[in-house]
């Protein structure tokens, strides 16, 4: 597979604050790769990198085999890029903004393909390009830079938070693209927060928590790092010699009996292990729940959010 992105090593400082300290990232193209962490664990600093927009303090960082520092202006013409806080010039209407974006790529020399494409997005993202600038809303700015991006063929996206303001209905319109541009066989690069959009849209994902990558690989391959539910119903066993049958699964943790049903937790590269213990049980209503995302993630910042959860809030009273 081709190396679209590379990066080892990774540094980035500032001043006596670390912003990398380490980071290794890899994306192959035609993959739709996922960059989750909190703010401040890294994902922007290492976007603007890749971009060409800050110089790395140290370890090597290429998008296509070639430095985005020294050549910047070349690679720019086959990425789209979006933050999640997007400026616009205030005295451009949207549509000004867009085709300017658009030429500044090289995107309106079919003007014909280009004006077709920009069309069906502004139909798409209910999108209207008469306002200025100034007079738009988060959500509207962030789907002026969206509209640019997918308006014009690229072969890398880079997607800083992109949904940032978008309401549900738009974010569907942008899973949508997404999926479209990777089936054209784009790359992409997704930052975000919102695991449920990681994980409908994502191959492989990678995990960053204080500027260094903590887990990498696809969803499949890391979710053996938590549990997986299992619950079922049965009749006829008394709760404790249920209980006990449940206890000498070795496999087996976390076991609830409630009105009838029980569930319990096993380690998900060991779900095939215990099936033939429960159907000696007789068990009816079976069902297997694999982790989600959310729980993968968790595993990584939960004692982080457990602490700031405990944190007074400012201002308050001891």
């Amino acid at each position: 597979m081709t190396t679209v992105i590379s990066a080892s090593g990774l540094q980035k400082r500032f001043g006596r604050t670390v912003a990398l300290d380490g980071l290794d990232l890899e994306v192959t193209a035609g993959e739709v790769h996922g960059f989750l962490g909190p703010n401040g664990a890294g994902k922007s600093t290492t976007i603007r990198i890749l971009l060409g927009l800050a110089r790395a303090s140290g370890g090597t960082a290429t998008l296509f085999g070639q430095d985005p520092w020294k050549h910047a202006g070349e690679l720019h013409r086959r990425v789209a890029y979006v933050p999640g806080d997007v400026s616009l010039w205030p005295n451009l209407t949207g549509g000004e903004a867009i085709d300017l974006l658009a030429r500044l790529r090289g995107g309106t020399r079919d003007k014909g393909d280009y004006t077709a494409r920009k069309q069906r997005l502004l139909d798409a993202f209910q999108f209207d390009p008469r306002k200025k600038g100034r007079a738009y809303s988060k959500g509207n700015r962030q789907k002026v830079a969206l509209i640019a991006a997918f308006a014009t063929p690229a072969e890398l996206y880079v997607l800083d938070e992109p949904t940032s303001g978008l309401d549900p209905l738009m974010e569907q319109v942008f899973n949508r693209e997404i999926a479209r541009v990777s089936a054209e066989g784009a790359t992409v690069l997704l930052s975000s927060h919102i695991l449920s959009e990681v994980e409908e849209l994502c191959d492989r994902v990678s995990i960053i928590r204080s500027g260094k990558t903590v887990e990498s690989g696809t969803l499949a391959e890391l979710r053996h790092l938590t549990r997986t539910e299992i619950a079922f119903a049965t009749d006829g066993i008394e709760p404790t010699a249920l209980a006990a049958e449940i206890d000498g699964i070795p496999d087996a943790h976390d076991l609830i009996i409630d009105h009838g049903r029980v569930s319990f937790t096993v380690d998900s590269d060991r779900v095939a292990s215990v099936l033939p213990d429960l159907a000696r049980l007789d068990v009816r209503g079976l069902t297997v729940s694999p982790p989600s995302l959310e729980e993968l993630f968790l595993r990584h910042y939960g004692d982080e959010l457990t602490a700031r959860a405990a944190e007074p809030m400012e201002g308050a009273r001891a």
